[in-house]
């Protein structure tokens, strides 16, 4: 079973596509400008540059930040999950083999 990609992952696809796509353009223009001498354009040039290095960057460090708080949200729960099966060994026992039933029902009603 194929599994469906959340909003949140198609929006982030999405996002990261247009950046890369806009990222390009910025690059395409500023390599197109590139033999132009006039002194208005080479600033313009320099500060499409600048503003490319920038968002690169605001992006590449927003990305590490959700990363690190993804990866410390789930080590937290996954602690947290470890410690209630640890103070509570039967009930999570009881959880489990309930868990088996159902999904034994469900699978042998196929």
């Amino acid at each position: 079973m194929a599994k469906k990609p959340s909003d949140r992952q198609v929006h982030t696809e999405q996002l990261q596509d247009d950046l890369r796509h806009l990222s390009d353009t910025v690059e395409e223009l500023v390599n197109a400008t590139a033999k132009d001498a006039s002194s208005e354009m080479r600033d313009l040039r320099e500060r499409a540059e600048q503003r490319l290095k920038d968002t690169r960057a605001r992006v590449e460090a927003r990305g590490e930040q959700l990363y690190t708080d993804t990866r410390d949200s789930l080590t937290q729960q996954a602690d947290c999950c470890d410690r209630y099966v640890r103070d509570n060994p039967w009930t999570s026992v009881g959880i489990g083999a309930a868990a088996g039933v159902v999904v034994g029902l469900l699978l042998g009603r196929r």
